[in-house]
């Protein structure tokens, strides 16, 4: 028996545009209201730092980063690992765990059977084709507002895909003061939308960006304290930062504003400088560059010219039908402006989750949403594909691993540490 269900649908309709300025071409930064002027002071206060603190800890970052940016520009794409999914099933080495924490994205080839993902894209493709989906842009669609087709269902729970994400949770710990509080040995399933971008779009332009939230970053107290060792640790402060520690990530809240708008005011830069001297801190602004909320965090040459964006965004080496491609959550990422390809772009957002309290009870929500066909609860919401034919169902959830995943099982305790939460998961889920 499960636990009494009621629909989680809150969100309006909309499509991905709704978080990303860079979609809409007539889209201006927004003026954030003035009690960010506040929230700036706030978390010096909470940080227990001075301004001349946080002056030094970011002439710290940029010395820092100025030979990062240049090893990025100098080795391209062969920066970034690519993996056979064999060494994920033999047990990754210490030498690939290092690799794939320092440039924080990796790419996993051989998982799943290139033809099983070509079926699945067709599959989908026809799915398409028999029902009257949505999208953006409206007129020609490149990213669905789909979440619940069985190839879709298929993927989140092949056994290569999960499997593939305990060995990348494994990378990730939390503090010896919460150590029953997250369990990185069981992934549970996040449902997000898909694309099929088609050759020459130019359309679907993500700008350079980072996912879960903007300001959040900044005026929620849990999540400013991820970065809490830059902000107080002087100039090599950023040397004691480890952004594969989950401790204050657990309880964080990224999305304060359910997507909310804000309404633009203020024009974009037109010219900045490199120099450190030339930056001040300004506590009396109301300013965090390319943080609107409602929005992710975007990035451009303005907001962050020392990334220098136009030279370190990099394009992923070739991927073949049934690759993956992860990315740390923290990481910037974008879509090129054109897709200048001969053949469809075709992309399952699935990523890697481990199981936690918020995570299960999201999860909860977003299996008694799968159940009726809705969008998941983080997306735009209306009636999704709940009249679609031909939608997933609990019983096209074939394995014992992919059902607990998707909340349709119970856990089971892998050791002593996560037996409380896993009992205390399974009462949320079950009862």
């Amino acid at each position: 028996m499960m636990a009494t269900e009621a629909i989680q649908g809150g969100k309006k309709d909309g499509s991905i545009a709704d978080i990303f300025t860079t979609l809409d071409p007539n889209a201006t930064i927004a003026q954030l209201p003035a009690r960010f002027s506040a929230v700036k002071k706030h978390v010096l206060d909470d940080m227990g730092v001075t301004p001349d603190v946080i002056e030094v800890a970011w002439k710290g970052v940029l010395k820092a980063l100025e030979p990062r940016v240049q090893e990025i520009i100098s080795h391209g794409a062969n920066i970034i690992p690519r993996i056979p999914y064999q060494e994920i099933e033999a047990g990754l080495s210490e030498s690939r765990k290092d690799a794939i924490r320092k440039t924080g994205v990796v790419v996993i080839t051989g998982g799943v059977p290139k033809d099983e993902a070509l079926k699945w894209k067709s599959d989908i493709k026809d799915y398409i084709a028999t029902n009257p989906v949505k999208g953006f842009p409206a007129e020609n669609i490149q990213v669905y507002e789909l979440y619940n087709t069985k190839p879709q269902i298929y993927a989140r729970t092949h056994d290569a895909l999960l499997n593939t994400q305990k060995s990348l949770l494994s990378l990730w710990h939390s503090s010896s003061s919460f150590p029953d509080s997250i369990d990185f040995t069981t992934p549970v399933s996040y449902f997000d939308r898909l694309r099929i971008r088609t050759p020459g779009d130019r359309s679907f332009t993500l700008g350079p960006h980072i996912d879960g939230g903007s300001v959040e970053r900044w005026e929620d107290t849990a999540f400013r304290r991820v970065w809490a060792n830059i902000l107080r640790g002087g100039q090599s402060g950023w040397e004691t930062f480890d952004p594969f520690d989950a401790t204050w990530r657990v309880n964080a809240r990224q999305d304060m504003y359910d997507a909310a708008a804000v309404s633009p005011q203020e024009g974009r830069h037109k010219a900045v400088s490199l120099a450190v001297e030339d930056w001040e801190l300004n506590l009396d602004g109301v300013e965090f560059p390319g943080s609107i909320p409602g929005k992710a965090q975007e990035l451009n040459n303005s907001t962050h010219p020392h990334l220098r964006l136009t030279e370190t965004m990099l394009t992923i080496p070739k991927i073949e039908p049934g690759d993956q491609v992860y990315w740390h959550c923290d990481s910037v990422h974008a879509v090129e402006n054109e897709h200048k390809g001969q053949q469809d772009s075709s992309v399952l957002y699935i990523p890697a989750v481990p199981l936690c309290v918020k995570n299960v009870l999201y999860l909860h929500n977003q299996r008694s949403n799968f159940v009726r066909g809705l969008p998941a609860p983080d997306f735009p919401g209306g009636e999704g594909e709940s009249k679609f034919s031909g939608r997933a169902t609990p019983q096209d959830i074939t394995t014992q691993q992919g059902r607990r995943a998707l909340g349709f099982e119970a856990f089971v305790a892998t050791s002593a540490a996560n037996t409380a939460l896993v009992d205390e998961a399974n009462k949320i889920l079950f009862g």
